[in-house]
């Protein structure tokens, strides 16, 4: 018997393609009922926004072989059968290997990943055209156990005002879960590692001011009850959930840019796949201009010079990393100190 499958029509630059879905009827988050061909019709209903914040940037899909619940893989190439409107880019990986990555252009092109399985979007911080020079300066507000969503409301405020003396403009989503993101549209003129020093400069100036509130501890056993700023999602190869990506969430919750205004009160799990269309609807997207205007990291770069010059310098990188010029030891605190 043939497998179940269906033909959307999504509009297009240069008219209407064609799309073939199939197995539209299964479930991918079961909490809620909500199946592939919701997902896809989600992706041509939020298309333009989604498009404008993870469009013409490299991006990997997290794909799924059953439903949310279950495993996934990331996919980084181009799989095989990819439609000629799925293109891709060479970038550099940190081990120094090339290869191509994929890009999304259209509509078309998000439904198609919907068929291929994916369900969470990761773009780089970086267009396609300069894929070493990264255009956002990303920062990731993790809370850890014993801090609650205010509490990130409340280090993300505060970034904000660190990041607007730095002389940035800083937009914020949520990150579909617990935490939010900050993001600052920047010059794509400086590489990844000048850029995730400028996330370091700004974290520690944030920490300095929320000492209580608000780590850079690497290491999990050093974080405590506070706020984990994670200077690491800045490092190449390292993304978060694109703005309006959906989440492998039971709920089908969506990273969701919001204004500033509306960070008091508001309760991140309200936005899903079902609700945000209606929401782009009515209030537009907060997004809109977030590249109209870009910034200079010259000022983080000074705080980093500053604080190396302090004694401050590196700090640790993910253990896939290479090890790097000035980097520290990467050995759990806890397990040092057992060998001394």
């Amino acid at each position: 018997m043939a497998s179940e499958a269906m033909i959307l029509d999504v509009d297009g630059p240069d008219g209407v393609r064609p799309v073939r879905l199939s197995s539209p009827s299964r479930v991918l988050w079961p909490q809620v009922g909500l199946t592939k061909l919701d997902l896809a019709r989600y992706l041509v209903e939020v298309a333009p926004a989604f498009l404008r914040a993870n469009g013409g940037r490299p991006v990997s899909l997290q794909r799924f072989g059953g439903d949310v619940d279950g495993e996934y893989f990331f996919s980084k190439n181009p799989p095989k059968g990819a439609p000629d409107y799925v293109r891709s880019v060479t970038v550099v990986y940190p081990s120094g290997r090339s290869h191509p990555q994929l890009v999304l252009d259209e509509p078309a092109s998000a439904v198609w990943a919907a068929q291929m399985n994916t369900v969470v979007f990761h773009p780089w911080a970086s267009r396609a055209d300069a894929p070493d020079l990264p255009d956002e300066l990303r920062i990731d507000l993790d809370p850890q156990p014993g801090t609650t969503f205010p509490d990130v409301v409340a280090a993300a405020r505060e970034l904000r005002a660190v990041l607007g003396e730095a002389g940035l403009t800083c937009f914020v989503k949520t990150s579909g879960n617990r935490g939010l993101h900050v993001f600052a549209p920047i010059e794509p003129v400086h590489e990844f590692l000048e850029v995730r020093r400028a996330v370091i400069a700004a974290a520690r100036e944030l920490e300095r001011r929320m000492p209580d509130r608000v780590t850079t501890a690497w290491w999990k056993e050093e974080r405590g009850a506070r706020i984990f700023v994670d200077y690491n999602q800045a490092n190449r190869d390292r993304t978060m959930a694109g703005a309006y990506s959906p989440r492998a969430l039971p709920h089908a919750s969506v990273s969701c840019p919001l204004t500033w205004d509306e960070l008091t009160g508001v309760d991140p799990a309200s936005f899903t796949i079902t609700t945000v269309p209606e929401r782009l609807r009515t209030i537009g997207d907060p997004w809109e201009d977030l590249h109209a205007e870009r910034g200079s990291i010259d000022v983080l770069r000074g705080w980093w010079d500053r604080d190396v010059e302090a004694g401050l310098g590196e700090l640790p990188f993910p253990p896939d990393f290479p090890k790097m010029p000035g980097e520290p030891k990467r050995v759990q605190p806890s397990r040092a100190r057992n060998r001394d």
